[in-house]
């Protein structure tokens, strides 16, 4: 992949942090690290044994999970097969050798139990390597292709799931709650939404991890009570935009589960997010793109890779270029994301009022959310080089302060005005494209 390429990935993860700051060292961290998968992965005692975070290519630096710019993060949704009920657990990720401030809870699975396992990573490359020859193949884990990662992103036995998940719809065991009406009208946004989606949507995880004085600890109520000091450690994910910080903003409620690390608890999870918006997010939907820079190999588009990505998140698989058009996504963007900006800006700045209501996800990248989403979607329309595949400028761009925070953002409504002729031309077909009932249908 390009160089530009990987520097615009970067500053998007900078600019989508969800992490409370802490003290950490100035030098440029070594960004591709691997995470140590234990054996017996889908299982209780996998599940509570802490992962490890270690520098794939020690010569570049060391990795450390405390550290916002090397962070690694696991997450498992279990399905008990009985019932149809979803809970959620989120392992621990430690650095190599190190010990736990507390250690991780043992979940109590239900008997067959599926299980899987997603992964988010704040670098960008993050490598899987089993804790014994067999790990992965047994846990049936997906880094990408052959020594072709996806980069922040892996999953474990997710086809599975989906699957189980299905059928336990199917037989109305499995509920899932709508996604319901925001406060402007529309639609909830989900993570299909063209609202939403950045140029790599459906990769990493609405979670967190507590660092304290005595080491790592997963977030729970107890461990938050007995390390009152401890900083909060995230993943900055669009699934975490969606439940936390727009959900927020238009009096969204996200679907959660029961935490089985943390009794009486629910907590959002990525799963729970496709599986919602595969149910409720209507036409058009945003699916994996082509263009996607996770789902390119070397550099270009690989129908095989975007599926393998697309099977991990529940995303019907593709067969040729155009059912994953990047310049389609692209279209759909322009659409539908700027004129909900402006219908949602109100409810995404804060004001006396409601002065935390549309709060910055990253003060450091943007003073509220509303800019934050201008400032999003500038930079995927760059990465997706949404301009050069459409001919049609960027309509939304932004200013920002001396210290690079972005203060404002304008949308040129006559750039709409002036390509709305090419844009209302393939809409229909376009729309037809996305289908969100032919699109559950095909991952059945």
């Amino acid at each position: 992949m390009k160089g530009w390429v990987w520097i615009a990935i970067c500053f998007l993860v900078n600019m989508l942090g969800f992490v409370d700051m802490y003290a950490q060292d100035t030098s440029t961290p070594n960004p591709n690290c691997t995470i140590i998968v234990p054996s017996n992965a889908l299982s209780a005692t996998g599940l509570s044994t802490p992962y490890q975070l270690v520098a794939t290519d020690p010569t570049a630096g060391d990795c450390h999970e405390a550290n916002v710019d090397q962070s690694a993060f696991v997450q498992a949704a279990i399905l008990d097969p009985a019932t149809g009920q979803i809970s959620v657990y989120n392992p621990l990720v430690l650095d190599q050798g190190a010990t736990p401030a507390v250690p991780p809870v043992i979940p109590t699975l239900p008997a067959n139990a599926i299980v899987a396992l997603w992964f988010g990573y704040n670098g960008d490359v993050l490598t899987l390597r089993g804790a014994q020859d067999g790990v992965l193949a047994a846990a049936q884990c997906v880094n990408g292709l052959p020594g072709d990662n996806f980069g922040q992103y892996a999953y474990c036995n997710a086809p599975a799931f989906f699957k189980a998940a299905h059928r336990a719809i199917r037989r109305g065991q499995l509920t899932i709650p709508p996604l319901g009406t925001a406060v402007d009208g529309l639609p909830c946004p989900s993570v299909r939404d063209f609202y939403v989606v950045d140029q790599d949507q459906s990769d990493n995880l609405p979670l967190s991890y507590l660092i304290t004085d005595s080491g790592m600890a997963q977030r729970t109520q107890a461990n938050m009570a007995a390390f009152p000091s401890a900083t909060t450690l995230g993943n900055p994910s669009d699934n975490r935009l969606v439940d936390v910080a727009l959900d927020g903003a238009l009096n969204c409620t996200p679907w959660k589960a029961p935490d089985l690390a943390d009794p009486g608890q629910m907590v959002p999870a990525l799963p729970l997010n496709e599986l919602q918006a595969r149910a409720y997010q209507r036409s058009p939907i945003a699916l994996v793109p082509l263009g996607d820079p996770m789902s390119l190999s070397t550099g270009k588009a690989s129908l095989v890779k975007t599926n393998l990505y697309r099977q991990g998140v529940d995303q019907p698989a593709v067969w040729w270029a155009d059912q994953a058009s990047t310049a389609r996504y692209c279209r759909q963007m322009v659409r539908i994301a700027p004129s909900r900006m402006t219908l949602d800006e109100a409810y995404l700045m804060p004001d006396a009022t409601h002065p935390t209501r549309g709060l910055s996800p990253d003060p450091g990248a943007a003073d509220s959310l509303y800019t934050f989403l201008a400032q999003r979607f500038v930079a995927s329309y760059d990465i997706l080089n949404c301009e050069g595949l459409l001919g049609l400028p960027d309509p939304v761009s932004v200013t920002a302060d001396a210290n690079g925070i972005v203060t404002g953002a304008t949308i040129n409504h006559t750039v709409f005005s002036r390509w709305r002729p090419m844009l209302n031309s393939c809409q229909a077909k376009d729309n037809a494209a996305n289908n969100a009932a032919q699109a559950a249908a095909a991952t059945e």
